[in-house]
């Protein structure tokens, strides 16, 4: 949801920047084309790297409204200039960039690495180097996937933000919630060679259900207890159906994102000091072609393509690797576990098999595993499934043994306490 992806150790798109910039594009197949070409990249898997959010609270009274002002003071150079236009921006020690939601929560994005042991280190300095500046200012990150604490409230004053607040205000309250108060944890990896990169995409798009029930963190909302294991999926599902509904994983999944992607309506137009709402109902295609709204358009680029690939927020989003999207946010030192099973569970192609074999009898509960999490039996049982396998996989990650010994207690700890309150 960031202003700008910042995943950027990944394979790069194709070209350079100016001449993205200057490609138009001539027609809906010349956007497909490139569509499939920058966001499936294809190599041996390499690669992993993690995208943290939190909500930032005050220490001394978390409800209170956060202070934009004093995060800005916190974060220093490290402040990103959707918040200080004037500032160096400076990534994190490690080399993590900072960026900021709509609500002023935090996000770091880690330089992927080669080893998950690679990543946990990077991880752990920058945001040990994060909290230790925020909390010289009484500031505090949050631990759960949803602001718990206040209701939703745009701190952050763009014109992509502000954008966005009013295209989704007709639609209810999620896509204020998903903006202003949602946190998540993404984890990246590289989309795989091109036999099997198909494979790797319907195993990540399958283990969502099970592993948002494993790992969700935010049932209780702005002092409320909405009932729900994860109200921030069900805030994201809300916001609007053709850029957050699941990709479908059969077929090619390059020519189906990229026909996707042609035909769903702009989110935003970035158009300097004027307002960046989007004709109502433009797609990208018909900006290529130059219809309705689109005639006085100046004809889109391949630079407009990428701005408008930032606009989905799919459980799993190609962008040259696989940045999968679908898990809250967790407590800053309990990211790890579920960053690892997740690379685990991918390491091999044998493994990538499993997966979607486990996986095939509620791989499209969505909506069941936000709702009802690990109370729901067939989830459960498949989330132990997929615990098992990934925990008997974490060898092949890079971790040290000690790390493995405490990823699996981790893991097979959530196991067990849902069975038991089962």
């Amino acid at each position: 949801m960031t202003e700008a992806s910042t995943m950027h150790d990944f394979p790069e798109k194709s070209g350079s920047a100016s001449n993205r910039t200057a490609r138009v594009l001539a027609d809906r197949a010349a956007g497909e084309a490139y569509v499939a070409s920058v966001c499936f990249k294809h190599g041996p898997p390499r690669l992993t790297g993690v995208e943290l959010e939190f909500t930032v609270h005050h220490a001394d009274d978390p409800a209170r409204p956060l202070d934009p002002d004093l995060l800005a003071t916190a974060l220093g150079p490290h402040t990103p200039r959707t918040l200080r236009p004037d500032s160096p921006a400076s990534p994190l020690p490690a080399g993590s960039p900072v960026s900021l939601e709509p609500g002023c929560q935090v996000e770091i994005s880690a330089l992927p690495q080669a080893s998950l042991r690679d990543l946990a280190a990077v991880v752990t300095a920058d945001l040990h180097h994060l909290r230790d500046r925020l909390a010289r200012h009484g500031l505090v990150l949050g631990e759960t996937g949803i602001d718990a604490h206040r209701p939703p409230r745009r701190v952050l004053h763009t014109p992509r933000y502000a954008a966005m607040e009013r295209r989704f205000a007709p639609i209810g309250p999620g896509g204020l919630t998903m903006m202003c108060s949602t946190a998540g944890l993404q984890v990246c990896v590289d989309a795989g060679e091109s036999e099997h990169y198909a494979a790797r995409w319907a195993a990540a798009h399958a283990m969502g259900p099970p592993l948002l029930a494993l790992f969700a963190t935010s049932r209780v909302h702005a002092g409320r207890d909405t009932g729900h294991a994860s109200a921030r999926w069900l805030a994201v599902h809300d916001t609007e159906a053709v850029r957050t509904r699941t990709a479908r994983v059969a077929g090619d999944p390059a020519a189906e994102w990229a026909g996707r992607l042609m035909d769903v309506p702009l989110m935003v137009l970035p158009r300097g000091d004027r307002p960046w709402d989007a004709p109502e109902g433009l797609t990208f295609a018909d900006w290529i072609d130059g219809r309705g709204a689109a005639a006085l358009l100046p004809r889109p680029t391949a630079a407009d393509l990428d701005y408008h690939l930032t606009t989905m927020f799919t459980p799993v989003r190609p962008q040259g690797y696989l940045e999968i999207r679908y898990l809250d946010a967790q407590p800053p030192g309990a990211w790890l576990p579920p960053v690892a099973l997740v690379a685990a569970l991918l390491v091999r192609q044998s493994t990538v098999d499993k997966v979607r074999e486990i996986c095939a009898p509620v791989a499209d509960r969505w909506t069941t595993a936000a709702r009802r999490g690990l109370a729901d039996r067939d989830l459960a049982a498949v989330a132990a499934a997929l615990a098992d396998l990934g925990c008997a996989e974490l060898g092949a990650t890079g971790l040290a043994a000690e790390s493995i010994t405490e990823i699996s207690e981790s893991v097979q700890g959530r196991v067990y306490r849902s069975r038991s309150e089962a």
